[in-house]
């Protein structure tokens, strides 16, 4: 029978590889400044190559998981290019959709809303998904829509728009033990749910994560689910730690390799915990985990996300950030990107809201854990996006102030740090958001330094190491350009911004 009968996308954001670099995306986490929309979401999230039933080669990591788990039940379903929807309205039963933020309600997609007053284009391009005539069309011919993946809060904030287009069931959390149960509801005529959160007791067990079936966007492998650091902002932290077998973490870079894509991303909140004793890397597990790599594939490599305290201690305790990078990643790149969190450099604040972050380091060191960290990326070619809260609960000027002074001690090493507003998850999720008019002379100091850090970085990171590949001109000359508007525009906008606060 042709067609499939669940049909699982998303909207254009989402289904792309980002040029096959995957800081990129990030870009469509803030609205289209200093460039038309088109040209914006080219630079974002351009098209992905499809096949024939508009399957695409790469997609989201997260969608890979609910396919695999429901082709592994017997259920005719895909993964289809938001484009090549229409080709499925005759066998479609169900559509679900995943999104790593909705409406645009997360970091930092939130504060580049609330600081410029448009609208992300994310939250642009899942709207425009949504109301688009074939999503219109399967909901007339009855199809239920199913949606969730990381952001599946966000619907809990948006329930005009949840009932607009008739989803019948939000998914909040791993869906891996949940999704097959729906369907059968589906398929026996039952209704659904209308919410659905996924606690401890329903988290999948190591053997009820499947292999994905098709290729993931630029390589991402799985290698452990949930962290011990129980930082209070983080919904992470809520989820069991569960690390992922090597045989499993190889059959899933031989399916990537299968489907031609030969790079590989380490997924997990810390990759250096993985096989870790608590917040202590161990040098074994982590070596072989890197030596499966290597020996798998010859493309490049990056993290995902890993903390500083753990590069801190891998480092002094093995020499192994230098082994990793020396023996295996630099005979093959000249660099190695991963996303970490700096979030407060106030010893105070951080005992309060992660006073396991700094671990094995007491909170007091946080800050000097931050810096040695940074000092051994920088000397072994690891290049950081580091992230920073302003607005985080209990925070007063003084820890703000601190951070803005402290960011001085970053300025040598070659790294991008992004300033977010607080989102209320995790522990704090019935806390209040922190708001543009909560905004103080101590913020905007600590966004004036992550700005002027940014640009000047970002410099020496794409004349030296990003986006030097011939085909990728047309990409580089677009963020140059980007770049030189957010230059003119600091020295208009941040005068201003200045002296209304003294206001």
């Amino acid at each position: 029978m042709p067609g499939y009968e669940i049909v699982i996308s998303t909207d254009r954001t989402m289904m792309s590889n980002h040029h096959g670099k995957e800081f990129l995306g990030f870009l469509a986490t803030g609205p289209a400044i200093g460039l038309p929309e088109k040209l914006w979401m080219w630079l974002a999230a351009p098209k992905i190559k499809v096949d024939s039933e508009g399957k695409p080669i790469e997609a989201s990591y997260g969608l890979r998981k609910v396919e695999a788990v429901l082709v592994d039940a017997g259920y005719r379903a895909a993964i289809i290019d938001p484009d090549h929807l229409y080709k499925h309205l005759d066998s479609m039963k169900i559509l679900m959709i995943g999104h790593h933020d909705f409406f645009a309600f997360g970091p930092p997609s939130s504060e580049w809303w609330m600081i410029t007053g448009k609208e992300p284009v994310n939250r642009v391009s899942f709207k425009r998904f949504m109301e688009s005539s074939v999503v219109r069309k399967a909901k007339e011919k009855g199809v239920k829509i199913i949606v969730g993946g990381p952001a599946a809060w966000q619907w809990l904030w948006e329930l005009g728009s949840w009932k607009k287009w008739g989803v019948d069931t939000v998914v909040d959390g791993e869906a891996e033990k949940v999704i097959v149960g729906l369907v059968e509801r589906v398929f026996r005529g039952e209704p659904l749910p209308d919410y659905v959160y996924v606690g401890i007791e329903d988290a999948p067990s190591i053997e009820e994560i499947p292999v994905i079936k098709g290729g993931s966007v630029n390589g991402l492998v799985e290698i452990m689910r949930g962290c011990p650091r129980g930082c209070k902002f983080c919904s992470v932290t809520l989820r069991p730690l569960r690390f992922i077998p090597l045989d499993k973490i190889r059959a899933e870079i031989m399916v990537n390799l299968k489907h031609g894509i030969n790079g590989v991303i380490f997924h997990s909140e810390d990759v250096l915990l993985y096989g870790g004793d608590g917040v202590k890397p161990r040098e074994e597990p982590i070596l072989k985990l890197h030596k499966l790599w290597y020996e798998t594939t010859d493309g490049p490599l990056a993290w995902a996300h890993s903390s500083l305290a753990a590069i801190k201690y891998a480092e002094e305790e093995y020499g192994l950030v230098s082994k990793i990078m020396n023996d295996y990643v630099l005979t093959r790149q000249n660099f190695m990107g991963v996303e970490v969190g700096i979030e407060t450099l106030s010893p105070r604040l951080a005992k309060i809201i992660m006073p396991a972050k700094s671990a094995p380091y007491s909170p007091e060191q946080w800050p000097s854990v931050v810096e040695d960290a940074f000092s051994i990326m920088h000397e072994n070619k690891i290049i950081p996006a580091a992230t920073l809260i302003l607005g985080l609960p209990e925070e007063e000027p003084g820890d703000v102030a601190y951070t803005a002074e402290m960011l001085d001690r970053l300025k040598p090493y070659r790294s991008i740090i992004v300033p977010m507003f607080f989102v209320p998850m995790g522990l704090l999720k019935n806390r209040d958001w922190f708001r543009r008019n909560a905004i103080k002379p101590e913020h905007i100091e600590v966004m004036k330094k992550c700005l002027f850090h940014a640009l000047y970085w970002a410099e020496d990171i794409m004349n030296k190491y990003y986006i030097k590949e011939p085909h990728m001109i047309p990409v580089r000359l677009g963020l140059k350009l980007f770049l030189r508007y957010v230059k003119w525009k600091t020295k208009k906008i941040l005068p201003l911004i200045e002296s209304q606060l003294r206001k």
